[in-house]
């Protein structure tokens, strides 16, 4: 469940924030709400605050995250550091970081060689700046008098870190950071930023310092894995290590109108062919998944490549209107959990996509040929292909689950297979939420049930909001 808590203070501070919109004029206001993703108010006889108050009182819940990122983004108005960093903390603990206890941190600085992590100032300083440096007091009345200014924490790290290597050490710098005091999220950030070639400048040195990181990091069920490689060098994140075995797919049957008819062309690459039937009535996304999991403008991006479209909205009109018409015409929960789904996260085009009717097992012989080997619960209602290869199954459950004669007679045998194919879902990697068919009657209750859920689930698997 979501923390009402902190709902109300990321409301608390994106509402002080947005208030900085006050110095456009009412026209530039028009593009600043959308740009944001707050709703648009016409001008008529309000002022500017007015304005700005009343479309922010209308963004729900569910999109705060998203204004919050926005305004890091923008530039119509400037962010103070230290506003920008309790921002981002608010935003960045919503998505259920790995928790990294301060022993597991302390035994990461022990281990690390400070004269490594520094050997290029202003790029270790830029990091610095970004994730831990705010505002510091300006001089006293005193140091005024005497024509001296403020000693920095950016002072003391030129002189005990650069000038005089050997006075701190990384333990000490991290104190002085505040690192041990942190969210983990901000710490998971600093580590992969330690790692990166922003600051590393050399590949061996990049994995040397992985290695060591993670020998500690380790216990704390998370590790730096490369992800994927950027100007040339390896690009490191911080991954669950419970997730490690999962593979990345390499066939997504989806969206499926028929039982497909395929066949191998190639067995050694596990290649498919689709041999029998219309195309159409099945997708078949054959590109690599990334990282980052399978996301709306992943599929986006493919459907208008490979569908030759040259509007990205036609794209992506046709590609949502296509997924719509995979869904069974007897299930109207389905159809209702993935427009709300959509609806809840629209605008963005940067949320995992919700793929239906999805193709876990296929077997050439039908149920009655092959008999009691026969697999069950060949298709999902929905998949998610979240970050770090978690994999999360959506089941809508109607009386058909669980009953027989039409929902006039119980079926426990029934509800036992599909127990049975949850477990073995569970074990293959997948995690699996149902939902009654009644919770999602109405697309009103639907929208209003993935409101609620789906933050819970991102901040679940550390699914990035913006």
């Amino acid at each position: 469940m979501a923390d009402t808590r902190d709902d109300a203070a990321l409301r608390t501070l994106v509402r002080g924030l947005v208030e900085g919109l006050s110095i456009l004029t009412h026209r530039e206001l028009i593009p600043a709400f959308e740009y944001l993703a707050m709703p648009p108010v016409p001008q008529d006889a309000h002022s500017k605050r007015e304005r700005i108050a009343l479309s922010f009182s209308q963004v729900p819940d569910a999109r705060l995250p998203l204004v919050g990122h926005r305004v890091l983004q923008q530039d119509y108005f400037s962010v103070s550091a230290s506003m920008r960093l309790e921002l981002e903390d608010l935003l960045w603990e919503r998505e259920a970081p790995h928790e990294i206890v301060k022993k597991v941190r302390r035994d990461v600085a022990r281990a690390l060689d400070l004269a490594d992590l520094t050997r290029h100032h202003d790029p270790f300083l830029r990091l610095l700046d970004r994730l831990w440096l705010r505002e510091e007091p300006g001089p006293s009345f005193e140091d005024l008098l005497n024509g001296r200014r403020a000693v920095t924490l950016v002072d003391r790290i030129e002189r005990h870190v650069f000038r005089n290597p050997g006075d701190w050490s990384t333990e000490e710098l991290f104190e002085h950071l505040g690192v041990f005091d942190a969210g983990s999220a901000r710490v998971a950030r600093f580590l992969e930023g330690l790692v990166s070639a922003d600051v590393l400048l050399d590949d061996r040195f990049q994995e040397s310092t992985a290695t060591t990181i993670n020998r500690h990091l380790r216990a704390a069920g998370a590790e730096l894995r490369k992800v994927g490689d950027e100007e040339g060098y390896p690009r490191y994140a911080i991954v669950s290590t419970r997730s490690h075995g999962n593979r990345r797919p390499k066939n997504l049957i989806f969206a499926t109108l028929t039982k497909p008819d395929i066949r191998f062309r190639s067995s050694v690459n596990n290649d498919i062919e689709i041999v029998g039937g219309d195309p159409k009535d099945l997708l078949v996304y054959d590109q690599e998944v990334p990282m980052t999991g399978l996301r709306w403008c992943d599929l986006q991006d493919w459907w208008q490549s490979t569908r030759h479209f040259s509007s990205e909205i036609d794209a992506r009109t046709d590609l949502y209107q296509r997924l719509l018409r995979s869904l069974p015409h007897n299930s109207p929960g389905q159809l209702n959990l993935f427009t709300a789904y959509h609806q809840v996260l629209a605008p963005s085009v940067e949320f995992p996509a919700l793929l239906p009717e999805v193709w876990l097992h296929w077997d050439h012989q039908t149920v009655r040929e092959r008999g009691p080997q026969a697999l069950l619960n060949s298709r999902m209602d929905f998949l998610l292909l979240l970050p770090d290869g978690q994999r999360v199954v959506l089941e809508v459950d109607g009386s058909q689950h669980f009953t027989r004669d039409r929902g006039r007679t119980p079926d426990t045998a029934k509800y036992a297979r599909m127990a049975a194919a949850d477990r073995d879902l569970k074990l293959r990697g997948y995690e699996v939420f149902r939902f009654g068919h009644d919770e999602l009657a109405d697309l009103n209750a639907a929208r209003r049930l993935m409101a609620q859920f789906v933050p819970d689930l991102f901040r679940r698997f550390r699914v990035p909001t913006n």
